[in-house]
């Protein structure tokens, strides 16, 4: 017998298989039906229209009505982004508005998933270990991005019907977690919901708490920043080099990166201390490198280099999602854990805007891509040192309330021993 929280992670894998298929694809749009590179690439980011608005309200939604409620359209709404999708046949309308309708559906799975994956992990309905559950949701996220973008580039670069058959399979999957996640249990107790203004649930009190702001919020835009780079911008560079199979290479570098991302998720709970910023420092650091080595590919238009620029960059988005996430499930209080889930979520995304920013820059400007590529490690250096600092600042204040309050012990003890 499963155990509950496989149903709705099953639902955010095959929700993120439909928003990440499009990725391998962009080489096809471009050469095939002739879009711009800037267009393109904007497509890319356009589903991230549909997941902000979507993370930030479903998450406090699922809050006030359920979990189930709220995640039980977001299959049907993936399955329609994909039909829209495959009908668009290079319409860059259609592709827009399937790519939007992807985002809202992945939005969604993503906020309320996310803390339905991370409530099912606990008792009574599972006896884990502390951190299991956001581990557990980021890789379902994770194997099912990579798992999406390496079935659809292989299908459109062997396989009729290069236009249609990957959404086809995405629908077919997508359609098989709907089913799957009836009846999961519900971890919200709607008995004594709250019945009050939804302008107050989406408040969010621990947004302002000064560890999201100065630890979570320095690494969450590399997290698809990242991500983004591996899979869209590497390959695009490198289609000249690979033009017996331009597709399937995009889609190798989109697996090799984000299965890169899918098993360093696990050391990146084991490197993670609560009261430390070891695992985002971790993943900043390797983000560093991987901005280096997305230069050096850049540079040199080799093969091997920007397969391992892919892995690192694939390793960093992993330690920075997961770290990330463990990070907001401390921060957050009971009431706080959807809505600051989706913030963080939202600013990940921000960084698929990248691509388009990249390319737009290149066009206009006429700038290298390997002298932007070290500008984004400057700025993830830069953030880095944000993350240090802060955290180093909060060992010596946590030191020194420590300390004082030994000390607050020490003389109520001597008052005590001079009473008697």
């Amino acid at each position: 017998m499963t155990k509950p929280w496989t149903r709705p992670a099953h639902a955010m894998l095959a929700v993120a298989w439909g928003g990440n298929e499009f990725t391998p694809l962009l080489v096809m749009y471009k050469s095939q039906h002739h879009l711009p590179a800037v267009t393109v690439d904007i497509l890319l980011f356009a589903y991230v229209l549909g997941i902000i608005p979507s993370l930030l309200i479903g998450g406090p939604l699922s809050d006030r009505y359920g979990r189930a409620k709220l995640l039980a359209p977001a299959p049907w709404i993936a399955m329609a982004g994909s039909a829209t999708l495959a009908l668009a046949h290079g319409q860059v309308a259609a592709l827009f508005a399937g790519r939007v309708l992807s985002g809202i559906a992945l939005g969604l799975v993503m906020a309320v998933g996310t803390s339905w994956v991370k409530e099912l992990s606990s008792r009574p309905h599972d006896d884990v270990p502390d951190g299991t559950g956001a581990k557990r949701a980021a890789m379902s996220l994770t194997a099912g991005f990579g798992i999406g973008a390496g079935v659809a580039g292989c299908l459109a670069q062997w396989a009729p019907y290069p236009d249609e058959l990957a959404y086809v399979v995405n629908i077919l999957v997508t359609l098989s977690a709907a089913i799957r996640l009836r009846g999961t249990p519900e971890t919200i107790d709607l008995t004594n919901r709250n019945t009050g203004r939804l302008r107050d649930d989406l408040r969010i009190p621990a947004l302002g708490h000064r560890r999201f702001l100065t630890v979570v919020l320095p690494v969450a835009p590399w997290v698809f920043g990242a991500a983004a780079c591996a899979y869209a911008v590497l390959p695009a560079l490198m289609s000249s080099r690979v033009t017996n199979a331009p597709i399937a290479f995009s889609a190798l570098l989109c697996v090799v990166g984000l299965t890169c991302g899918f098993f360093v998720q696990s050391l990146g709970r084991k490197i993670d201390r609560p009261g430390s910023a070891r695992a985002v420092t971790a993943a900043l650091v390797v983000l560093v490198a991987g901005m280096l080595l997305g230069a050096l590919a850049a540079s040199e238009l080799a093969i091997a280099t920007a397969i391992l620029g892919s892995f690192v960059l694939g390793a960093g988005y992993g330690l920075a999602m997961v770290s990330g996430l463990l990070e907001v499930q401390r921060i957050a209080g009971p009431r706080d854990l959807a809505g600051l889930t989706a913030v963080f979520y939202s600013v990940t995304y921000l960084g698929f805007a990248v691509p388009a920013i990249m390319a737009w820059v290149a066009e206009q400007a006429g700038i290298h891509y390997s002298v932007m590529f070290l500008f984004g490690a400057a700025m993830a250096a830069a953030c880095l040192a944000v993350v240090v600092l802060s955290d180093r600042r909060e060992q010596r204040l946590s030191a020194s309330a420590h300390e004082a309050e030994q000390r607050h012990r020490h003389e109520r003890g001597e008052h005590h021993a001079a009473d008697r």
